[in-house]
């Protein structure tokens, strides 16, 4: 198996936490080569090319609530958009990380729901404040990232369990809710100091976490709605599966045994969830080059 092959069984086999980040790394990456390609020939696409900035950028987020009524999708796309690679590499990382958190309690239908709700909410409250602060209010800027989203669900993690043990390095243990705090004193001290729209999209996106775990504790899953539409695209899309052609054959004349009710059906079943449990318990990587062969061969 090729390396692409590999990245193929890690998007099937991997939760919605690992396809999340395929698709802010891919959506960072590809982009990122044919701008860059564009601009070595002298060509700029503004309306497009998030990394140079600008409000009037299709995808990125603006300060403008009129520039939402034209572009209403950017409360979404701006979440999947990162201007470099450092600002990537750190949104993908905490992502992994309190992904793995939220999906301890609960399911990835949920997490997907949250990521996608919370974008919108802290978007919209981004909007609010370049309007109403005095200190930004006025100016025109455009926002892209994951963070708002992470930290919602960072955040709804540590209100669900707030002393879940988490291991730091150079650190040692400490609770969940230790972290959420660190990140949240540290968006309330800068945000009047440096990318203040920034700051005011994590708060949000931390207080929709907050809102999302009370919500579920009263009974109401927020996520529900964003779900089904997943199932909805889901079925969609899903091929359909073709009728077999039937083959009549004389029962009388037949010689093949008939297998027993209850005889298990064959072992291909079997070997897919010894595979998985492997995985869970440790990683991908430790399966042999049979295994993932195997594994990719069922995928198709």
């Amino acid at each position: 198996m090729g390396f692409i092959d590999d990245l193929k069984l890690e998007y099937k086999i991997g939760g919605i936490t690992q396809r999340l980040i395929f698709w802010n790394v891919g959506l960072f990456v590809i982009p990122f080569i044919i701008f860059s390609l564009l601009k070595l020939g002298g060509i700029l696409v503004p309306a497009l090319d998030w990394t140079i900035g600008g409000t009037q950028n299709l995808l990125s987020l603006s300060s403008d609530p009129a520039d939402l009524l034209w572009k209403p999708w950017t409360l979404i796309t701006y979440a999947f958009l990162h201007s470099g690679f450092l600002h990537i590499f750190f949104n993908m990382l905490w992502l992994y990380f309190s992904g793995r958190m939220f999906l301890t309690f609960f399911t990835q239908k949920q997490l997907f729901g949250l990521y996608i709700l919370s974008a919108i909410f802290a978007g919209l409250v981004f909007i609010l404040g370049y309007e109403i602060l005095p200190i930004v209010k006025g100016i025109k800027s455009p926002m892209v990232g994951a963070s708002a989203a992470v930290m919602a669900i960072l955040v709804a993690s540590a209100v669900y369990s707030p002393y879940y043990p988490v291991r730091l390095p150079l650190i040692g243990t400490i609770k969940l809710w230790h972290v959420a705090a660190f990140f949240i004193l540290s968006d309330l001290i800068y945000v009047s100091a440096e990318n203040t729209g920034g700051h005011i999209a994590h708060l949000a996106g931390a207080l929709f976490g907050y809102i999302y775990i009370k919500s579920l504790q009263n009974g109401t899953d927020l996520s529900k709605g964003v779900s089904n539409i997943i199932i909805f695209f889901e079925n969609l899309f899903k091929p359909k599966k073709k009728r077999p052609f039937k083959v009549h054959r004389n029962k009388s004349k037949s010689s093949t045994p008939q297998r027993p009710m209850g005889e298990p059906k064959n072992f291909t079943q079997k070997q897919v969830d010894e595979i998985l449990d492997k995985i869970s318990k440790s990683g991908y990587d430790s399966l042999t080059k049979e295994e993932k062969e195997f594994l990719f061969k069922v995928g198709k």
